[in-house]
């Protein structure tokens, strides 16, 4: 899975209402505010410098686990019954020294951290917590120092269901700090310096519904840099969601990343992410990829994408690469959602390395050897066996074999830029809808100009009633062809009706 760019070459109303003051926007009835507005605050979910401390005694009926005793936290929890909870006290707590040994909870378990309580794995450790068992609670626990697998996590490692992770700093593993199962809860956590994600949101096999991730800080994570390691792998960044039904992404401070910020990839549907701070990150603050129906709105998204941005303009390569990127995803009434298409609004994005890009792969769909998410299909076909030919160049397999980028509606928003902050004369500037020329496979329905030309004029993608400081180009159709704000709003494409254009950097 992950991203190949092509084969040539419910809300928080007081932070709501915080950011959206900061950001001088209207709602998506009124009109966008034409002036510079001020910076906003990055106070949202500043909590690795000074995390919540855990409770200073045990409570009445829970079971303590003492530091002094190597392995006594997965002693004590495989010798009692489901639904008990476990005090650590405060200390540096250490599993057996085998690399396959880890806490297995039961049922209900709850396991609360005194101030100073840290589960270390010493290098030597894989996983921290594991299994099936369902609705655990994880609050005020430093877990630290396990060396989970590339693709594996560290906490609820097997993506059991309902588990709840608050007010706990996950920081400096190996892989994932934590995986996800359904209906989880990721709340005011420190997500920290781990070797590939903050968060990997994967289970196999099945789907991952009603997951929510609120509050946390998400910083420095894919510290082991495994695009690097293993180029072209689409496996980093601080949080990857992998086919989840139903996500609200709200509240947190994502930053310092080494590759993007949030992730979705696959077959995901029905996300809100709002009113997150989404700064500083290597590459793209936001990839929304093979996926559909989705809010993204009331979010600061600032000096993003700077590192992969300026790689990519140093070699020469014209691709608009984005801050925010919307990737063969799109709106999709036939797939059950609170919305029905991808809504992109009262966002402020400030310095970032280009803006938001439209794109879809020609030659990625189903059953094609293009596709990178390899073996699967849309969510509209369950057989990817039917996807072949004849059959797929008439309808309806035409249209629903492949992942269409369509019916995304972008309005509201506020796009800075002073170059000189960037320090970047070429190809920092962009906002692009565009697709390739279909030439792969030889027996692909969807050769040549098809997809450029469904994406930019056929699919009901739409800019309107933004805001827009600097100097700032609009790539339609392909790479090759970049228009100045007036072309952009003109006839064939009349894009961003409504809106308004300053052309001085910053304004």
């Amino acid at each position: 899975m992950g991203i190949k760019w092509r084969r040539w070459a419910w809300p928080v109303a007081p932070l709501a209402l915080a950011l959206l003051a900061a950001a001088g926007c209207e709602g998506s009835s009124g009109s966008p505010a034409a002036g510079p507005t001020a910076a906003p605050s990055t106070s949202v979910a500043r909590v690795c410098a000074k995390p919540a401390a855990g409770p200073a005694t045990a409570p009445a009926g829970a079971v303590t686990v003492d530091p002094a005793v190597v392995g006594d936290l997965a002693e004590k929890t495989a010798g009692s019954p489901p639904n008990t909870t476990f005090w650590l006290r405060p200390g540096t707590h250490r599993l057996e020294p085998d690399r396959y040994a880890q806490v297995i909870p039961k049922e209900g378990d709850v396991y609360l951290g005194a101030p100073g309580a840290v589960l270390d794995g010493r290098k030597t450790n894989q996983y921290a917590f594991g299994g099936s068992a369902r609705n655990v609670t994880i609050r005020h626990l430093t877990v630290q120092g396990f060396v989970a697998p590339h693709d594996e996590g560290v906490v609820n490692h097997d993506s059991a269901d309902g588990w709840v992770i608050e007010h706990a700093t996950i920081q400096d593993n190996s892989g994932a700090g934590l995986m996800a199962g359904a209906r989880q809860q990721v709340r005011a956590n420190c997500l920290r310096g781990n070797g590939q994600y903050g968060m990997n949101a994967y289970k196999a096999p099945g789907r991952i519904s009603a997951l929510v991730v609120e509050g946390n800080e998400i910083v420095g994570n894919n510290r082991d840099d495994w695009e690097r390691r293993r180029p072209g792998c689409g496996c980093t960044g601080g949080v990857k969601f992998w086919a989840v039904d139903g996500a609200d992404v709200r509240g947190n401070w994502v930053h310092d990343n080494h590759g993007p910020g949030l992730w979705a990839d696959t077959n995901n549907n029905d996300f809100r992410i709002e009113d997150n701070v989404l700064e500083g990150n290597d590459g793209a603050a936001l990839i929304y990829e093979t996926s559909y129906n989705a809010v993204v709105r009331g979010n600061t998204i600032r000096r993003n994408n700077w590192v992969e941005g300026r790689k990519a303009a140093d070699r020469g390569d014209t691709f608009p690469f984005a801050t925010v990127y919307v990737s063969e995803s799109g709106g999709e009434p036939r797939v059950p959602a609170r919305t029905d298409k991808i809504e992109i609004y009262r966002n402020v994005l400030e310095d970032n390395w280009s803006g938001i890009t439209l794109w879809e792969n020609a030659d990625r769909f189903c059953n094609s050897p293009a596709n990178t998410s390899s073996g699967h299909c849309t969510l509209l076909v369950k057989d990817v066996d039917r996807c072949v030919r004849p059959a797929i160049a008439r309808a309806p397999l035409y249209s629903d074999c492949r992942w269409k980028t369509q019916r995304v509606d972008i309005h509201h928003n506020r796009f800075v830029l002073d170059k000189s902050v960037l320090d970047c004369t070429v190809r920092c500037d962009s906002m692009a809808v565009l697709a390739n020329y279909g030439t792969y496979p030889d027996w692909s329905p969807y050769q040549g100009e098809r997809v450029a030309e469904a994406i930019t004029r056929g699919q009901h993608n739409r800019w309107h009633d933004n805001v827009y400081l600097g100097p700032w180009t609009f790539v339609v159709h392909d790479p090759g062809r970049t228009l100045d704000s007036w072309q952009w709003q003109s006839t064939p494409y009349q894009q961003d009706t409504g809106s308004v254009f300053r052309a001085q950097d910053g304004g």
